[in-house]
């Protein structure tokens, strides 16, 4: 698989699944959220492992854009108009406050630069602008932007991070703490009480699934509403020539960037422009959304630098936009399908997961699920 600009090749292999393995919970994947489960299971005493198919941050968790944005997918005022203004500010005051605590939690990873939704054309500053005053209306921070980037949003309590370098963090830190993980351990299968992979069995009480990509491989009754898609990026060496000093989105957030402390460029975008080809489970780039990347590169962006790595990710989407957060049997929980913007939606789902098999209360499930009844 190509790898993404972010893997430095530091990483040391976790070891498999062999035998059998006890534990009240199994998260099945190793990504950001399922990371937090196991974060929320440590903090409440529960004894967990952690399970993944190939190995911490091998899906989209270490192969996105890297962005720390507060709301859902939909921006804020698509928000408000789906699901309620009091529902809509409730969700992005929680995500904010995800975003300022990861960012404490990890200073050296994740920047809190701000981030700028940029109009490609004069009709998407109109819908700048409703974002812009349904931000306001709710008291939250936003400010209009006019640069050399182009004009629309500048989001200033947003950030920027390494994505891979997160995960990793994460799994180290839970690792020091005692918690099994393991790598190189597909889930065969996933029945209450046993998670099945290929060299052993993982025994437990409850099982956890916290994969977003292709999640509806896992649990096939939610195909109907869960489609997994491919959005592909492509990284330059260190551009000079250019300076952008927070993430951009661009088009309605079709294409999307942001150059990292060396001065290399992180580009994804385009998955419209070859929509049905780009609804797969394979994550390889192609030639033609790899073009289209590259010209925008070359003539929007006027970046010179050459390109260094290619690479796609697997995420889901939901028809309505919200995350899936559910029990899907007798003590199995899936957690996914973040409509492409799972590195904070993704921890509030899976630490909600968490405390939701344990029999507690979870206010941002009761914010979705709130969100579910406008529908």
């Amino acid at each position: 698989m190509n790898p993404p600009v972010w893997d430095d090749a530091a990483w040391k292999p976790l070891p498999r699944v062999e035998g059998t393995v006890r534990a009240e919970v199994c998260v099945v994947g190793l990504g950001g959220s399922g990371l937090a489960a196991l974060e929320e299971l440590r903090a409440r005493g529960v004894n967990a492992v952690g399970v993944d198919a190939r190995g911490v941050g091998a899906g989209a968790a270490g192969r996105n854009g890297g962005f720390v944005l507060a709301g859902l997918a939909k921006f804020f005022h698509e928000t408000c108009a789906a699901f309620g203004q009091e529902t809509a500010a409730e969700i992005y005051r929680a995500t904010a406050e995800e975003v300022q605590r990861q960012a404490r939690e990890m200073p050296d990873i994740i920047r809190l630069t701000g981030s700028l939704r940029l109009a490609a054309e004069g009709g998407e500053l109109e819908d700048c602008r409703a974002h812009l005053a349904a931000l306001r209306e709710c008291g939250f921070a936003g400010e209009w932007y006019r640069g050399p980037e182009g004009e629309g949003l500048l989001l200033p309590t947003d950030g920027v991070m390494q994505p891979l370098h997160r995960v990793r963090a994460l799994a180290a830190k839970l690792r020091t703490e005692g918690i099994p993980l393991y790598e190189s351990s597909p889930a065969r299968r996933l029945v209450p009480g046993s998670v099945v992979t290929d060299a052993g069995t993982v025994l437990c009480d409850t099982v956890i699934v916290t994969v977003d990509g292709k999640l509806e491989k896992i649990f096939p009754e939610l195909a109907p509403r869960v489609r997994t898609a491919r959005l592909q990026m492509l990284a330059t060496a260190p551009a000079p020539e250019v300076d952008f000093p927070r993430p951009v989105y661009w088009r309605h957030g079709y294409e999307y960037w942001q150059q990292q402390p060396d001065r290399s460029i992180a580009l994804g975008g385009f998955r419209d422009h070859a929509l049905e080809a780009e609804w797969t489970d394979r994550a390889e780039p192609t030639d033609f959304i790899q073009g289209l990347l590259e010209r925008f590169l070359r003539e929007k962006l006027h970046v010179r630098a050459p390109v260094t790595h290619r690479w796609a990710a697997s995420v889901a989407y939901t028809a309505d936009g919200l995350p899936v957060l559910e029990e899907i049997g007798p003590k199995v929980w899936a957690v996914g399908a973040y409509n492409g913007t799972g590195n904070i939606v993704g921890a509030l789902c899976a630490r909600a997961a968490a405390q939701l098999a344990g029999g507690q209360k979870s206010a941002w499930a009761e914010l979705l699920a709130r969100a579910r009844g406008t529908r």
